[in-house]
């Protein structure tokens, strides 16, 4: 390991030491992104547990986060679409939905993200014009290839989990969740119609970070 990695593993320790709850900055991003669309957002997508990443129901900060999403594509201009494995998850995300006042505007629809996709695209929603993606990350390449087909010139994709405390640098790794990782950075440098970087952030869950990526004009 070098020095940098020494350095940044140590940082994320002294976070999980020193903070406790999912990191403000960090729930922070999925506002400022979606701020950023333009025209204002029609349709927000969020692809992947509602339990995790920008729309955590169960984060302290999630009230806020959503109330701040729906702010770009509540109705009258939009609506949030999220997919959720569990049905158990599910029901806990439908409470902290409610709790936020936001029921009429976040569509929750439950199963697998990869067979509620196409059911999505049959029923004519979209084009999305952000698309969050936090499922499991050995399919991101999958869940990618949907959001691209979703998506519209000025989307933003935004996908978590990627940096996975610099696993994700070991190309001979048998973790699944880095090979799939891996996979996407290898379709993203390939894609015409992306412009996307990594971000790597450091916070309450260790080092980690996760792609921006936009769908060109």
């Amino acid at each position: 390991m070098d020095s940098r990695g020494a350095l940044l593993r140590r940082s994320a320790a002294d976070a999980r030491s020193s903070v406790r709850g999912g990191a403000p900055n960090q729930c922070r991003h999925g506002p400022a992104a979606t701020r950023r669309l333009a025209p204002p957002g029609q349709t927000a997508d969020a692809a992947g547990p509602v339990t995790g990443g920008a729309l955590h129901p169960g984060d302290r900060h999630a009230g806020r986060l959503q109330h701040d999403l729906a702010g770009a594509g509540a109705p009258p201009r939009g609506r949030i679409v999220t997919l959720e494995a569990d049905p158990i998850h599910a029901q806990a995300a439908r409470i902290n939905i409610a709790r936020a006042d936001l029921s009429d505007a976040v569509d929750l629809r439950v199963g697998l993200a990869l067979e509620t996709l196409p059911q999505i695209e049959a029923d004519g929603r979209g084009p999305f014009d952000l698309v969050f993606i936090d499922a499991d990350k050995r399919s991101n390449v999958d869940y990618f290839a949907w959001a691209l087909r979703l998506s519209r010139p000025g989307s933003l994709i935004v996908i978590d989990n990627v940096v996975r405390d610099g696993a994700v640098a070991d190309e001979d790794s048998q973790d699944t969740s880095v090979q799939g990782v891996r996979r996407l950075a290898h379709v993203l440098a390939a894609e015409p119609r992306v412009s996307a970087t990594a971000i790597q952030t450091v916070g309450s869950k260790g080092y980690d970070g996760f792609v921006l990526a936009r769908v060109s004009d």
